[in-house]
């Protein structure tokens, strides 16, 4: 199975230096994930500006309750433009995730593409059929209408 790709995108009625502000904490990814997942950051970076090379350890219950480590990298950073988080060890094969801004319209447009691939072949490939797609849509559903309460208003834009 190859690395499945998805996209979403989401206008937020803010300017750039305070969305970029908030996305580049690490520390605010617990506002904008689902507390089912139990999602727990166990790096020291609070207040800690992001930067390449940052490594940030969780712990997160992504399926069925169960709980696992998570450790992704800040692989790549241009100043409020964009940045890229990548897995080094967790649940999937393959994480690749990519967070984009432009400056549009009196806000930003903030888009994120995500490549993943699930562990264990056919039987993986079975698992994203059956719950692991469904969890990840899941997951950007929540973060859409979280990012709607922490900023305001939004129109999406596909």
């Amino acid at each position: 199975m190859f690395a499945k790709r998805k996209e979403w995108k989401q206008f937020i009625p803010r300017p750039l230096d305070e969305v970029w502000d908030f996305f580049s904490r690490p520390e605010n990814l617990n506002e904008v994930t689902p507390g089912d997942m139990s999602f727990e950051i166990l790096s020291p970076i609070s207040g800690v500006p992001m930067y390449e090379g940052m490594i940030i350890k969780y712990r997160i219950s992504p399926f069925l309750g169960i709980k696992m480590g998570w450790v992704t990298e800040i692989t790549h950073i241009k100043d409020k433009c964009y940045f890229v988080d990548e897995q080094r060890f967790g649940p999937y094969a393959m994480w690749h995730h990519e967070h984009h801004f432009e400056e549009r319209d009196g806000g930003v447009l903030m888009a994120d593409l995500l490549h993943y691939k699930v562990p264990y072949g056919i039987i993986g490939s079975f698992a994203d059929l059956l719950f692991v797609e469904k969890q990840v849509d899941k997951i950007f559903s929540f973060r859409k209408i979280a990012i709607e309460e922490v900023f305001g208003g939004e129109k999406v834009l596909v």
